[in-house]
């Protein structure tokens, strides 16, 4: 592609010879000629005169580089949209495998792609151009939207509703069971049974092996434009607000309500009954115990506001030095015949 037209179509001013051919997007360190490479991350900026692309995405006030520049404030998105434009647009084509199982009575829309192996359970309604690879198992009654990707061995157990331009990656279980259990006199456990709504809104996306929980009453909602990584644990009768993003290892436990433009790290964990408050971000490995204000910025176990929790980590690593300056201060004080700190003694 001519580096004219990719800037028309990323909407990047561009800065040197509209005519140099691109064929594919790559890091700066690693770029070569017929590469576009982009620079938004200021510590990377010392990488910049030794790139060897063709062309690079970068800020209106990064400086000068050493070959064709795109300018825009938002290089990192502007990559984003280029590597699409790059990316193999293969598709499996349109139909159902004859080694795929569709019930007599689901809704297959048009231009869908029912791979083998698939199970389509009774009443399932599966939009246009959605995409369905092999080994998935759509329980009775669900609901999918049109647009969707469904990645092989994932499931998508009975009644549950996903919307327009879904992507679950592979080993994505929605709707199993929520952890729920009640204990009989005799101590051991009988099941409550989890029979409720799973709902996945608009543009969700959802990671390898993230599970998506159903629970007995109410339901588990995941809000549109969600991005949730890989092994991620969404308990039942959580609500997950809208453009939330949650890292690898999540784990929410049950009835938690995660509200819009939450962030959490890597392998934070969230208790449950809790409220999480708009824009709270959580530092990876968190265990948040208790609800959280808007805007909120926590690390640390228990979670505490992560500039005390920096400051707090800081001293960790002294603590065994404190303390054996306590104890020679201690057995200073008792030579003079000073009392130890709260010994109830007194030396008047």
């Amino acid at each position: 592609m001519k580096l004219r037209e990719l800037a028309d179509r990323l909407g990047c001013r561009l800065e040197g010879d509209g005519d140099v051919e691109i064929v594919r997007v790559a890091g700066i360190q690693n770029a070569q000629p017929g590469d576009l490479t982009f620079l938004a991350n200021p510590k990377y900026e010392s990488a910049l005169p030794r790139t060897r692309a063709s062309a690079v995405l970068l800020r209106e006030d990064a400086p000068p580089a050493p070959c064709a520049m795109l300018r825009t404030p938002d290089p990192y998105l502007a990559f984003a949209r280029a590597v699409a434009l790059f990316a193999p647009a293969w598709r499996p084509a349109p139909g159902v495998h004859a080694q795929a199982a569709v019930a007599p009575d689901a809704h297959i829309g048009r231009n869908v792609s029912i791979g083998a192996f698939v199970v389509v359970g009774d009443g399932v309604t599966i939009g246009d151009n959605t995409v369905i690879f092999p080994n998935v198992t759509i329980g009775p009654g669900a609901r999918i939207g049109s647009d969707c990707v469904v990645h092989s061995n994932v499931a998508i157990r009975e009644r549950v509703a996903i919307g327009n331009r879904v992507i679950l990656q592979n080993g994505v279980v929605v709707g199993a069971d929520g952890y729920g259990f009640v204990r009989r006199g005799d101590g051991t456990h009988e099941k409550i049974p989890q029979i409720a709504d799973v709902v996945i809104e608009d543009d969700v996306e959802l990671g390898a092996n993230t599970t998506v929980d159903r629970p007995a009453v109410g339901e588990t909602r995941i809000r549109s434009g969600t991005k949730i990584d890989n092994l991620v644990q969404i308990g039942h009768g959580v609500s997950v607000g809208r453009n939330v993003l949650l890292a690898a290892q999540v784990g929410i436990a049950g009835s938690t309500d995660i509200e819009d433009d939450v962030i959490f790290g890597g392998q934070v964990g969230v208790g449950g009954h809790l409220t999480i408050g708009r824009g709270s971000v959580a530092v990876g490995q968190s265990g948040i115990t208790h609800s959280l204000p808007p805007g909120s910025m926590v690390a640390g176990y228990p979670a505490i506001e992560s500039g005390t929790w920096r400051k707090a980590s800081v001293l960790f690593k002294r603590l065994p030095e404190l303390k054996r300056r306590i104890e020679e201060l201690e057995a200073r004080l008792s030579a003079l015949g000073v009392p130890p700190a709260g010994s109830g003694e007194s030396s008047e």
